[in-house]
């Protein structure tokens, strides 16, 4: 299927808005139909553009028809510039099957492969995908953390600044995730005063002037969240998010792509534990699953606003 036919844009022309305005478009994961609403809700209410990130294990657990079902039936139009993206894709042949699917971007994750060979997969990857008019994402450095099975990492590796433009030429990608200091997961930061590595931030951007920059790993982790999980039985101590000030410092440096998973897991988490204790007797999934998607969609929609400052952008 077309991604056109769905009323989906690539990332192209909205990479290049938030490079010229100083925003970030945010790249919200979802993995059912709550987060799916959530998001979508939260862009609407905002009139802000929109990345739908999946992940492989996402569209795994969903299952392809259950997930383009779903996206057919947001009724997406075209002026509300919204991407399908694949989130870390693994290999040649499951962009290729997202591509099929229809998605309008995707990224392809070979980075904790040698230089040379990741430069090749990526390189196969962007040829097919241009065919297609899909946009293209690919890492150098390597994060540390965990979301899920495909998105961990024991060690993190800085990106290295002398790497990037030999990189951007021989595989001719659309925008480019570097690692600065951020992690997957909810433990991003040992301690409160922990910066990003803003240096490399701006080699990186003196060596590419107005090329997309992608962060990984960004979620705030808002800590009311924290404490209403802990509240209703939860063990999340010490989990710590990137402080706002630094993301929107970023966002004036070429970061026009910010990925959120965390964000959303725990709003979903927290509001169904409180539901769930302040009415035990519930037996009824969807009152605490409308709790849920509430959650977190109000925190989408704060996060367009003090974070990605793209409220009102398209």
């Amino acid at each position: 299927m077309k991604y056109t036919d769905l009323g989906l844009v690539n990332t192209r022309e909205m990479f290049a808005d938030a490079i010229a305005r100083k925003y970030a478009v945010p790249a919200f994961n979802f993995y059912n139909m709550e987060t799916l609403n959530a998001v979508l809700n939260a862009a609407r209410m905002t009139h802000s553009p929109v990345i739908l990130a999946v992940s492989e294990s996402a569209l795994k657990y969903m299952g392809s028809d259950m997930l383009m079902g779903m996206i057919m039936g947001a009724n997406i139009s075209p002026d509300e510039k919204m991407a399908l993206h694949l989130d870390h894709g693994t290999s040649f042949e499951s962009c290729v099957r997202a591509i099929e699917l229809g998605f309008s971007s995707v990224m392809i994750d070979a980075s904790k492969l040698p230089f040379d060979e990741n430069v090749e997969i990526t390189r196969r990857v962007v040829e097919f995908a241009h065919q297609h008019n899909v946009s293209v994402e690919a890492e150098l450095g390597i994060l540390s953390g965990i979301e899920d099975e495909i998105t961990f990492g024991d060690k993190a590796s800085y990106t290295n600044p002398d790497d990037v433009e030999k990189f951007v030429r021989a595989t001719g990608i659309d925008s480019l995730a570097i690692a600065i200091g951020t992690s997957h997961g909810a433990y991003k930061r040992r301690r409160d005063d922990e910066e990003l590595r803003f240096d490399i931030l701006a080699d990186v951007t003196s060596r590419l002037p107005d090329f997309p920059l992608v962060l990984h790993g960004a979620s705030n982790i808002p800590q009311k969240l924290i404490t209403i999980i802990n509240k209703f039985g939860g063990k999340l101590s010490g989990a710590r998010g990137i402080d706002v000030s630094q993301l929107r410092r970023a966002t004036n440096m070429n970061i026009c792509k910010i990925n959120v998973d965390s964000d959303l897991r725990l709003g979903f988490i927290a509001a169904t534990r409180r539901a769930l204790a302040e009415n035990p007797q519930n037996f009824n999934p969807r009152e605490f699953l409308s709790a849920a998607t509430t959650t977190m969609s109000q925190i989408c929609a704060d996060e367009i606003r003090d974070i990605m400052g793209s409220e009102n952008k398209l």
